[in-house]
């Protein structure tokens, strides 16, 4: 899919003055750097590298993980790994420009002339950038510390290389996006780190021309390109820790110093900007939280390693966003699935069946220590400790909840908590971050509910992005989530991926921890108002949705996970599911007045889908009922748990 015209005058209409101005400056540089690109580097003195881990941080990774981490490096030492849902056997020797996905290699050429949102003729994108974030090499690396195996030494030397090769500064695809190459540049530092006991590793680095080439080119990008205005949201945090973690790691050039410096003065800015006081990310989209807690964290572990202070804000932000993270999270430590989901991660060192959110929660102790409310987490990860050896304890002058907190007022999100894990996020907040809120999914006043941790009214996930606008537009759409839609569109309406053009606007009324009710503007000039009661005592779960406005078509949805079976018969539906081996179940009655109709996989137009992660998805049901509202018009619903 390539953008049209009229998106990118819809995009240039929510910019401001400043970022218009940045943007041309951008572009003239971009066309000036054709014929005469940046010199390459100096390299100031003797490089040497010298952030190595402390002696004991490799010896306190526990053994389950250590395990774990070596049977995932040893998959891709046999050239198997996957990427979004496509199985992979060629990353022994792997094309770095190609898309098992469409079978397309993207073009060479200019950087900057490579349509890389075009999927006709590049191929899908993520599925060509990932394997080149290098997050797979950082696993290798990891296994060489933990083992001592040069064959996993040996093959990240490998493919360093091959990509090296393959990539020179500002020739294709890879030297597009920044967060790209703000990712890479942490992956490098951590996969040196990783293999200093390596006899190899200095040549591989500091004492080889082309790396220091590469290195300088990617730091020299970031500093021309930084992601600005409507576009500064966990981009910029990947690019700003990318940037420094590489000039403080590496900072063998004469510019070294200022990059150091600009980026942290950018992080330090921009991690506040990108999350609520109650320490949500502002893009209303969980895996964000996750990526940007991971980039800070890795950002201030560099810091504390090279011995640069960082402002008492890096670490009050970081704190407060591990501290939201336990308040969210469900019996299982499962987050919400709110807003976009690609699968992005911070730093890699971990095998497969790692919980990531669990090692973001060990992490967090380790560092911050936890607080008698949070759960328990099992600190079984190769991350945790790496990152604590590096990262210094410090005292922070700062008042954390004395209780778990179940309403986040600048985020709009609320947990109500039953018996047996029941678990209810109530979606009153904002529409997501910035004047195109890019991450947003058009889900005002939606649910998601748990039972010990399984789907049982899901949020859809993402699936894909611009490539497959169709599907993009399902689930990010109104209908695809546990919500009420108002005559067949959307509550927010999309200028296209990554654009809205109106967004919602949601007032929450009353927030407690047994009831919540809001209330949104999207279908002006009806309003649509939701209250939540869950009873405690019973766990049943009370929705009721009112519609104050003209004559209109009504659509409601409740969308089930893939675990739960649905009977429906009229306007009841028995749910069953089986978890660790037992038989659960739960009566949702749903309004009368509408007509009920079970959906599941249907593709034209797609309905009843769920996405467990990014280029995933699976049938799922999703019962939606229809009818017309009138005046003001409520419809009750009441889900009953039972095992």
């Amino acid at each position: 899919m390539t953008m049209s015209a009229g998106w990118y005058l819809r995009r240039l209409s929510r910019m401001g003055p400043r970022e218009v101005g940045g943007r041309v400056t951008d572009a003239v540089r971009r066309r000036r750097w054709r014929s005469a690109p940046p010199a390459g580097p100096g390299v100031t003195g003797d490089a040497l590298f010298t952030s190595v881990l402390p002696a004991g941080a490799i010896a306190a990774v526990p053994p389950d993980a250590a395990k774990r981490l070596v049977a995932e490096a040893d998959r891709l030492m046999e050239g198997h790994g996957g990427f979004f849902g496509v199985d992979r056997d060629d990353l022994a020797d792997p094309d770095w420009w190609y898309d098992p996905k469409t079978g397309r290699r993207a073009p060479a050429g200019y950087a900057f002339d490579v349509p890389y949102r075009d999927e006709d003729t590049v191929g899908d994108i993520k599925q060509i950038w990932e394997p080149s974030r290098h997050q797979y090499l950082t696993r290798l690396a990891a296994a060489y510390a933990v083992t001592g195996d040069e064959r996993y030494a040996e093959r990240v030397a490998a493919h360093l290389r091959s990509w090296w090769a393959a990539n020179p500064p500002l020739h294709g695809v890879h030297w597009t996006s920044g967060i790209e190459l703000g990712i890479r540049l942490l992956s490098w530092v951590w996969i040196r780190r990783l293999l200093d006991g390596w006899p190899g590793a200095a040549a591989l680095f500091e004492d080889n021309p082309v790396a220091l080439d590469q290195i300088w080119h990617h730091q020299r990008w970031l500093a021309a390109f930084p992601s600005r205005g409507s576009s500064a949201n966990n981009h910029v945090i990947a690019e700003d820790a990318g940037q420094f973690a590489a000039a403080c790691a590496f900072g063998w050039f004469p510019t070294s110093a200022r990059w150091r410096a600009d980026a942290l003065r950018s992080l330090e800015r921009q991690l506040r900007a990108n999350t609520f006081l109650s320490g949500l990310n502002r893009e209303l989209a969980t895996e964000y939280h996750g990526l940007v807690l991971e980039l800070g964290l890795a950002a201030l572990a560099e810091a504390d390693a090279a011995g640069v202070p960082v402002p008492a804000t890096v670490r009050l932000v970081l704190l407060r966003m591990t501290d939201a993270l336990a308040a969210v999270v469900d019996s299982r430590l499962r987050p919400p699935r709110q807003g976009d989901a690609d699968d992005g991660h911070g730093l890699v060192v971990d095998g497969a069946g790692t919980d990531r959110w669990g090692s973001l929660l060990a992490t967090g102790d380790a560092v911050f220590g936890r607080l008698a409310w949070w759960p328990e987490v099992p600190g079984t990860d190769v991350r945790t400790p790496l990152l604590a050896s590096l990262i210094k304890p410090t005292e922070l002058s700062v008042t954390r909840p004395a209780d778990r907190p179940a309403h986040f007022a600048d985020a709009g999100l609320t947990i109500l908590r039953g018996p047996g894990g029941i678990w209810c996020r109530c979606d009153g907040g904002p529409h997501g971050f910035l004047s195109i809120a890019a991450h947003a999914h058009a889900d005002a006043l939606s649910v998601e509910v748990r039972h010990d941790g399984v789907d049982v009214l899901a949020d859809p996930g993402t699936y894909c992005y611009h490539g497959q606008p169709e599907w993009r537009r399902y689930f990010r759409s109104t209908l695809g989530h546990n919500t009420l839609q108002l005559d067949g569109a959307d509550q927010s309406v999309s200028g296209g991926p990554f654009l809205w053009t109106r967004q919602a606007r949601t007032r929450v009324l009353v927030a407690d921890p047994a009831r919540w009710c809001a209330e949104h503007d999207g279908y002006e000039p009806s309003v649509h108002r939701r209250q939540v009661e869950l009873t405690s005592e019973t766990g049943e779960l009370r929705i009721v949705d009112e519609v104050r406005g003209p004559r209109r078509a009504v659509r409601l949805a409740f969308h089930l996970g893939p675990a739960v079976t649905a009977d429906l018969t009229g306007n009841r539906a028995r749910l069953t599911w089986t978890r660790d081996g037992e038989d659960r179940s739960a009566v949702l009655d749903l309004p009368e007045g509408l007509d009920w109709r079970a959906h599941r996989g249907e593709s034209e137009p797609p309905l009843g889908w769920y996405s467990a992660g990014f280029g995933r998805r699976e049938p799922a049901t999703a019962l939606v009922g229809t009818g017309v509202t009138t005046g003001t018009q409520g419809f009750t619903t009441v889900l009953g748990f039972h095992g």
